[in-house]
Order: C-alpha cells, then sequence, then structure tokens
C-alpha cells in the first residue's frame, strides 16, 4: 500500500524538495499551505498536477500553524503514515523584529501539530525541522550532546520546539524525531537569506543591473550543505527502527567572506569593489560560529554530506545566471542529487 506523507512547509527550499524524493520514491504527498492573495507555490509547480487526474500524487490543503482546529481537521482527514513539519517563520533576523509571531508559528505551531496527533491517536512518524541556531553561542563543533544557548528569538522558539517533540515521544511513546540541520542552501533558498542574496547578487552585478551588494557581518562562520542531501537525512530518521535525535551538517566552517568571494570569482568579479556595510543586516545579538558533527547521523543513518562550499557555490552562482538570462522565471532547474539509495 502506497505510503502517505504530510508536509507543513511545502512551499519552501525544504519543503519543494522533500516532496521531490518522496514522489519518488512512491509515496502519496500532502502539503499544506496558506492562504495568500497571490500564487506561493513557484518551488512545487512541476510537481503538481492536476488532484482530479487518476496518476495525482501531490494534493494541497490550505491551513495555518496558527490554527489548531484546521490543523487537526486536516490530519484527521489526511491520516498520514510520516508528517515532516518544516514550516515556521525561518528569518532570523526578522525574528528579532517580531518574536512574538516567531514563537507563534515556530514553537507553538509545533506542539499544535504534536497535540493533534496525540489527540486524534494517529499512528504516524513525526519530524520537527528544529535548526543549529539553537546551539547559538555554544562553542563548535557542535554535536546532539552540546548545551543549547540561542542567541535569537528564533533560536529560542527552534529550542521550545525540540523539547516539545522530545517530551511527546518520552511522554506519550509517539514516535518523534528532531533534526537538527546545519545550514543548507540551493538555488530554491529564499532571496532574503545570505547565501542567496549573494549568487543572486552576482548574477545581477555581472549582467550590468546592479553596481554593488549591502551586507552585514563578513566575519560569521557558517557550516553550509546542500538542501536536497538535508532531505534525504529527514527521510532516514523517520526509516530507522527507533526515534532519536540527529545532527545533519558538513562539519566545515566558512565565513560570510569567505562564500561571497568565491561566488564573486566564479563569475570572474573582484567582491571588494562591490560590497558595501549595511548596519541593518547586524543581529543584536550575533552567532560567531556554528559547525556541526554528524557522526550519529553517519554512523546510524549512513547519511552524510557530500557537496561543499565551493560546489555548492557553483552551483548556486550558476542557477541563478541561467535564471537571469532566462528572465528570471525559472529557479527550479537543478534536479536533486544523484545516487543516494531508493
Amino acid at each position: 500500500m502506497r505510503r502517505r506523507a504530510l508536509i507543513t512547509g511545502v512551499t519552501g527550499q525544504d519543503g519543494s524538495y522533500l516532496a521531490e524524493l518522496l514522489l519518488q520514491k512512491g509515496y502519496e504527498v500532502h502539503g499544506i499551505i496558506r492562504r495568500a492573495s497571490t500564487f506561493n507555490t513557484g518551488r512545487i509547480d512541476h510537481l503538481y498536477v492536476d488532484p482530479h487526474d487518476p496518476d495525482a500524487r501531490l494534493f494541497l490543503h490550505y491551513g495555518d500553524l496558527l490554527d489548531g482546529t484546521r490543523l487537526m481537521a486536516l490530519l484527521a482527514r489526511i491520516g498520514p503514515d510520516e508528517v515532516y513539519h518544516l514550516a515556521a517563520q525561518p528569518h532570523v533576523r526578522v525574528s528579532f523584529d517580531e518574536p512574538e509571531y516567531t514563537a507563534d508559528t515556530t514553537g507553538l505551531g509545533t506542539i499544535r501539530m504534536l497535540e493533534s496527533i496525540r489527540q486524534l491517536g494517529l499512528d504516524c512518524r513525526f519530524y520537527q525541522a528544529s535548526s543549529s541556531e539553537m546551539f547559538g553561542s555554544s562553542p563548535p563543533p557542535q554535536n546532539e550532546l552540546t548545551p543549547f544557548h540561542p542567541r535569537s528569538p528564533y533560536g529560542v522558539s527552534k529550542v521550545f520546539a525540540y523539547w516539545a517533540t522530545r517530551n511527546y515521544r518520552e511522554a506519550y511513546g509517539l514516535f518523534t524525531v528532531n533534526g537538527i540541520l546545519f545550514n543548507h542552501e540551493s538555488p530554491r533558498r529564499g532571496e532574503t537569506f545570505v547565501t542567496r542574496k549573494i549568487t543572486r547578487a552576482v548574477a545581477r552585478i555581472r549582467a550590468g543591473l546592479n553596481e554593488h551588494l549591502y551586507l552585514g557581518n563578513l566575519d560569521a562562520v557558517r557550516d553550509w550543505g546542500y538542501a536536497p542531501e538535508y532531505v534525504e537525512g529527514m527521510w532516514r530518521m523517520l526509516q530507522a527502527d527507533r526515534p532519536d535525535d540527529y545532527v545533519l551538517a558538513t562539519g566545515r566552517g566558512c565565513t560570510v567572506r569567505e562564500f561571497l568571494s568565491l561566488a564573486f570569482e566564479h563569475a570572474g568579479l573582484d567582491w571588494q569593489r562591490r560590497i558595501r556595510f549595511d548596519e541593518r543586516y547586524l543581529r543584536p545579538a550575533e552567532v560567531d560560529a556554528i559547525v556541526g558533527d554528524a557522526s550519529k547521523a553517519r554512523s546510524l543513518l549512513g547519511w552524510e554530506a557530500r557537496v561543499q562550499v565551493p560546489e555548492l557555490v557553483r552551483i548556486m552562482v550558476e542557477a541563478d545566471i541561467r535564471s537571469l538570462e532566462a528572465g528570471g522565471t525559472s529557479w527550479i532547474d537543478r534536479p536533486t542529487v544523484a545516487g543516494w539509495g531508493t
């Protein structure tokens, strides 16, 4: 019998790659999207088939993490075997401006999902998208035993969701896991995130459409991997015999300065002539260095990051250049990484 998965945040970077992966594996995939006055499904439009088509296996439903009644109704109707909870207010810098909304969606939204599953008595496996931002100022390398010390409302909300997920596992025996994913990027990354902001600017400066790129802290160290590989790790966590929590990371740190240098160099540009400092992009409390240790995932799940920063930069810069040359209409132009098991 075909397995059924539910993805919150299906229209985001991770949700779109995960939907692709699950469809390739034969799943029936359901996604929750928010109502909006404009279409916001660009990342998954290439996957969509009319739901009346007998071959359709991707179905979208309107819902919101702030509406627990609607979430419970959807879970009851869909009856998923696996739930991938990816939706949140995802931007760290924005969380300082909207802390209450961030806590309500990212923190309490997870409780609403978990409590709905518990009250309905669903026999399903639950994945919580936890974040390396939970570690904050704890020194690297960080693994599953590293103490949390979040430095933003986003990080604080993710810590709440992490412990809620563990609590429902320990208190009620639910199959719930936390995937503590370090930064993972792709051509589908939102344009306000620093990596995509850089690669998009490289394409526009190369084409003569912009002169400069405005950034904040260039010395922050992050562990950047390739998003399609990381959604494979999410899936593997829910296939394990027992629920547990896992870090996914490359294990290698890279500064923002190094990332943008590689990106501009790939396009034959001198980044130092193009970068301007803007204090608006500084955070009230900065996270200096986040570098993960994914030894547990490698040992127990057989998962390992393959794409490192130089290759990641090449993928993103070339995708943004192609997109611009095509009129900026296609940013979903690269398949997921081949070679993973079915």
